[in-house]
């Protein structure tokens, strides 16, 4: 499936860390930050996430939520909050449903070798659901920054 600039925000039902439940049309009438990565406590992710922890005050300012998805589980995602101070829900997609919905669960290659694993992208869904931009195979470094100066645009 592929989701674009203009269209519906693909909703979904799915458990963060805590236990919690979130479901992303609860959340129309503020924009959400919706960013996939592929794996709690690497490198890159961590960069993102932290990131995203940083900016938060600048984000909640124009009532922004951000939400990080990927395939770990509930478990995964509380001890990688708890050791970085992440400081908004990461939703756990295990079955990778999520994934699939919005197009970020891709095949890829590395050193020649193809496997499956989710194309870091990032998602600002406006306060009507409509999804506002998208950003595919995200480079981290200046990423955070440039999503919220997309939200200010709003």
């Amino acid at each position: 499936m592929s989701v674009e600039a203009g269209k519906k925000a693909p909703d979904f039902s799915a458990v963060t860390d805590g236990g919690k439940k979130l479901k992303l049309s609860a959340l129309r009438g503020k924009p959400v930050v919706l960013y996939f990565y592929p794996k709690d406590d690497t490198s890159g992710c961590t960069a993102e996430a932290c990131g995203f922890r940083d900016q938060l005050p600048d984000f909640s300012r124009v009532k922004a939520q951000v939400i990080g998805v990927s395939k770990d589980s509930v478990e995964r995602h509380d001890k990688f909050k708890k050791k970085y101070g992440l400081n908004f829900p990461l939703v756990s997609d295990e079955d990778g449903k999520i994934c699939l919905k919005y197009g970020t669960w891709i095949e890829k290659s590395l050193y020649g070798r193809k496997y499956m694993g989710i194309d870091r992208s990032t998602f600002l869904i406006d306060k009507t659901g409509t999804v506002a931009k998208v950003w595919r195979k995200v480079k981290v470094p200046g990423h955070v920054e440039d999503v919220l100066e997309a939200v200010k645009a709003l």
